[in-house]
């Protein structure tokens, strides 16, 4: 079965063995290992040494590292060779913007650009567009931006007030409004910009040298001081016809599929400054001594240590998977009229990795400080900038509120649609531990949506339950994606290969499980309002056959010792 074929609303009907083509980041080639190798030289030889100097806003730093990224490619992997990129993939420009992850907030700027300011022309520009603006984009030449957020609109992004109306003799259109918060805003040479007009949100190409077009002062920001963050004003700038990008009336579609992708892009870079935190951390751990023992000798900083790495590879399989699932649709199809509807089926999977990576990345930073102790609050430890850094990215890409919703009404939808004919998930006879704890968190996963689908709740008005169910299925997608890619090594090199990849495996289905069942219980316990109802369901929970709970302790100082003896992720 191909992975284009494994969606979510099959999601009860799955086995694991049918994941056969599941990528994982134990699968890339010689080449692509290459390029992320180039990327990490790249980010420790030219961008750490200028990021005093880029946190005190030198754009022209920033300007030149641009133009450097292009020189090596950095700046095309996903543009096609015929306007001046590599024509590559999802999954290698997911691991290019991993490595640039520890690039600060350099990186915020570099994953903006190589996204939602590259992407719209590759997916939705005419030829003549692609020809104009690809090269210069993929080359470093300009920078790009992506102009969506408005003061008064927050979550609601399709909201717009910027305005652009035709003249008279229909060929040009004269744009009006603010865009609040953009970043690249100072350092951008050409901005997609999205407007009302009489037939619908538009997508304009607009250039930083049109007449009318202005950029406002900096924003003083909590962190990723470095990125240039501005209001980018509009006021009787003329646009002539064929720089509307795509179709007049459908820049929604744009502007959501985009977002989409932005939000993947998103978390492969949080993943990258998850390990770049959790190596400050050990390093830390390991010259620091407190009672005449090295901090990392204690047990209680090894917790830290192994829930950092667990986390780090549960967001790493999800992501990696993900960004497979989505070549594996493009590939398929060869037009993007014809993938980019398939592409948009993938939201919710694009929300999840999104909401988890940034929490993850949350969780890791905080702990990171923790173990530094007072010096981690210290500016002159890189520490501190990672944690304020890390702080944006639950805002970034729509809110997690915003995306845990997009989750929760794409699940909520499918099952409706699907109930008729779906059964609950039976538990595998013989099934793993870990396979068994999916299983039966799919089986709760059920039991929820069953149980909200049937009271007499405003769905869409109960958010505390979306937000539950939204977690409950982050929670499963994240299990099953490490459970997977796991067996998929063990299976390829053997169990000692896969030792410490089982070990954390073992540790994220287990607690995810205990998670999932926390939720389930308060979801039922609020939707089924029959007290006989809601007892019997509850009292099926409890008695699901789990397997017996283990000895999470002595695992996670197993993976914590092993990761300490290495100073940085390695799983």
């Amino acid at each position: 079965m191909k992975q284009t074929e494994l969606r979510w609303n099959q999601l009860f009907l799955l086995q694991p063995e049918e994941y056969v083509h599941l990528f994982t980041p134990e699968d890339f080639t010689d080449e692509e290992q290459l390029i992320s190798k180039t990327t990490e030289r790249f980010v420790k030889k030219e961008v750490v040494p200028q990021l005093p100097s880029i946190e005190q806003q030198n754009h022209e730093a920033t300007c030149r590292l641009f133009e450097k990224a292009g020189e090596l490619g950095l700046l095309g992997i996903e543009v096609p060779e015929a306007y001046g990129g590599l024509s590559l993939n999802k999954k290698v420009a997911g691991l290019v913007a991993e490595k640039m992850g520890f690039g600060g907030s350099f990186s915020v700027s570099f994953n903006i650009h190589a996204g939602v300011g590259t992407l719209p022309y590759v997916y939705f520009a005419s030829e003549e567009q692609k020809h104009k603006y690809l090269p210069k984009l993929s080359s470093g030449e300009w920078i790009g931006a992506y102009a969506l957020t408005e003061s008064g609109a927050g979550s609601d992004a399709l909201s717009a007030k910027t305005s652009a109306v035709p003249n008279e003799d229909g060929t040009e259109w004269l744009l009006n409004g603010e865009k609040q918060w953009i970043t690249n805003a100072q350092v951008a040479d050409v901005y997609v910009v999205f407007a009302s007009t009489s037939m619908g949100m538009t997508a304009f190409i607009v250039e930083r040298s049109f007449d009318g077009v202005s950029v406002g002062p900096e924003e003083k920001k909590m962190g990723i001081k470095g990125s240039s963050t501005a209001t980018l004003i509009m006021d009787q700038v003329r646009i002539p016809n064929d720089n509307v990008l795509g179709t007049a009336g459908v820049g929604h579609r744009i502007a959501l599929n985009i977002l989409n992708m932005a939000r993947l892009k998103l978390a492969f870079s949080n993943i990258g400054a998850a390990k770049q935190a959790l190596e400050l951390a050990v390093n830390y751990g390991t010259e620091r001594k407190q009672f005449r023992k090295e901090l990392v000798e204690f047990t209680m900083i090894q917790e830290k240590i192994a829930n950092m790495t667990t986390a780090i590879y549960g967001a790493e399989s999800a992501a990696y998977r993900t960004a497979g699932a989505l070549d594996d649709v493009i590939d398929s199809f060869g037009t993007s009229d014809n993938w980019m509807e398939k592409i948009a089926d993938y939201a919710m999977e694009c929300a999840i990795n999104k909401i988890n990576s940034s929490e993850v990345l949350d969780a890791i930073v905080d702990e990171a400080v923790q173990i530094h102790g007072g010096y981690g609050y210290m500016q002159e430890y890189e520490v501190e900038r990672l944690y304020r850094d890390a702080r944006i990215s639950r805002i970034f890409e729509g809110t997690n509120e915003i995306n845990r919703l997009t989750v929760s009404k794409i699940l909520v939808k499918k099952f409706i649609q699907q109930q008729p004919t779906m059964r609950e998930p039976e538990t595998v006879v013989h099934a793993g531990r870990n396979e068994a704890f999916i299983q039966l968190s799919k089986r709760m996963l059920y039991r929820s949506l069953d149980s909200i689908t049937h009271s007499s709740l405003p769905i869409e008005d109960e958010q505390e339950y979306m937000r539950l169910l939204a977690d409950i299925i982050k929670d499963i997608y994240v299990m099953e994606s490490a459970f997977l890619r796991t067996s998929k090594g063990i299976a390829k090199n053997g169990a000692e290969f896969g030792q410490m990849k089982q070990l954390v495996t073992d540790v994220l289905c287990e607690e995810g499980y205990r998670q999932v069942v926390e939720s389930a219980v308060s979801i039922i316990s609020g939707a089924a309002t029959d007290e006989q109802n809601r007892k019997r369901l509850l009292d099926e929970i409890r008695h699901l056959p789990a397997p017996l709970y283990t000895n999470l302790f002595i695992k996670k100082r197993a993976i914590a010792k092993e990761v300490i003896k290495r100073t940085h992720y390695f799983v």
